[in-house]
């Protein structure tokens, strides 16, 4: 029996999906949430420049340092790089299918290591966190036999 992981996500929400072989379906069985992903660049962002006089201390009042919402989407990224690595090493499954959000798609397999990638059959550039079951199934018909 060939079981396939399917990783839904995007930079806030990810869900796992199971197909256990033909005629199995999918079927959802964990999702992930990062909020602080959602959250307003100024609610992560604690330490405010200095406003003060002085020669080597002075800081521009803004400094676009690694975005913080970058840095979030980072984060999030690893942690679901963590799970799916987690399911391989214990041979849970037999080939990944990842649907990412364009942008955090790259951010993805940038934490995926080599044996991650090889387990990777197919990869879409969309987000598809917000489609029902039904349509997520005909989306992904023609690399699984659902």
């Amino acid at each position: 029996m060939s079981v396939t992981w399917v990783l839904v996500a995007n930079a806030s929400a990810a869900s796992l999906y199971i197909n256990e072989g033909p005629k199995k379906g999918l079927r959802k069985f964990r999702e992930f949430v990062h909020a602080r992903s959602r959250a307003k660049l100024s609610e992560l962002i604690t330490d405010q420049p200095a406003h003060g006089r002085g020669g080597a201390t002075r800081r521009a009042a803004y400094e676009p340092a690694t975005d913080a919402k970058t840095a979030e989407a980072d984060r999030f990224a690893g942690e679901l790089k963590d799970a799916l690595e987690a399911g391989r090493q214990q041979r849970d499954y037999q080939r990944l299918i990842v649907c990412a959000a364009p942008q955090f798609m790259g951010r993805l397999k940038r934490h995926f290591g080599a044996p991650l990638q090889r387990m990777m059959t197919d990869s879409f550039e969309k987000d598809y966190t917000k489609a029902d079951h039904r349509s997520l199934t005909r989306r992904l018909e023609g690399c699984i036999y659902l």
